[in-house]
């Protein structure tokens, strides 16, 4: 009981600091089993520029990086995941991710192609009683600052299927969100990385706006 009170204080504090106007970071997370967890290094830079322009935040561009498994991840109230392949969590990581996510935090994770076979595997060992299920399109994160009435934009092909945005819901709350044959991270980096067309970039920036601002907000 007294650890869990613990998480929440921390939240509490970090997103005190959002609120009061100090600046804070967003965090990628560093994981273990051989994927690319540093894909798409300008991506989480981007998107704090973005948001600090349209959605008046004052986020460090400056993202921090943090291992799945340290005390750290508290000190953060949005975490992102991404890469092409293996990801594993020891159950210390896996435990420690639970508890940050039941106190407060927020889960993004982007496939950004391949990844997804491994990250089901990888939840399900944080969450074993719960599993992935699409978020609705009428779910308030598609409906932020930006609305997107049909769900995920697609900003890469991959295997040509629609994108999905799928959900871990604790106790009714949408804790994880994840991007699937969308891709969201690519959008975000900078422009001359995929040569994706503007019109795509700005699609990926303002659903990445919309998931920080529902993150930041519930």
């Amino acid at each position: 009981m007294r650890l869990k009170f613990l998480v929440y204080l921390a939240v509490f504090f970090t997103l005190l600091s959002f609120s009061n106007g100090r600046s804070i970071k967003l965090a990628l997370v560093k994981y273990q089993g051989g994927g690319d967890w540093y894909a798409n290094p300008t991506s989480l830079r981007n998107l704090s520029r973005f948001c600090n322009k349209n959605l008046h935040t004052d986020l460090d561009d400056n993202y921090a990086t943090v291992d799945v498994g340290s005390s750290e991840i508290f000190n953060f109230p949005f975490l992102h995941i991404t890469g092409h392949g293996n990801i594993i969590f020891s159950d210390n990581e896996a435990e420690n991710l639970r508890k940050y996510l039941i106190g407060g935090g927020f889960l993004h994770i982007s496939d950004n192609y391949g990844l997804d076979p491994y990250i089901r595997l990888a939840m399900k060992k944080v969450f074993p009683e719960i599993s992935f299920k699409e978020v609705p399109w009428d779910h308030p994160i598609y409906h932020q600052k930006y609305d997107f009435k049909n769900g995920l934009p697609k900003i890469h092909e991959h295997d040509g299927k629609p994108a999905q945005g799928f959900g871990i819901f604790y106790k009714e709350k949408l804790v994880c969100f994840y991007d699937y044959e969308c891709d969201l991270g690519d959008g975000w980096e900078d422009a001359d990385v995929h040569n994706d067309p503007p019109e795509k970039r700005l699609q990926a920036l303002k659903m990445g706006a919309n998931i920080v601002q529902y993150a930041f907000s519930n």
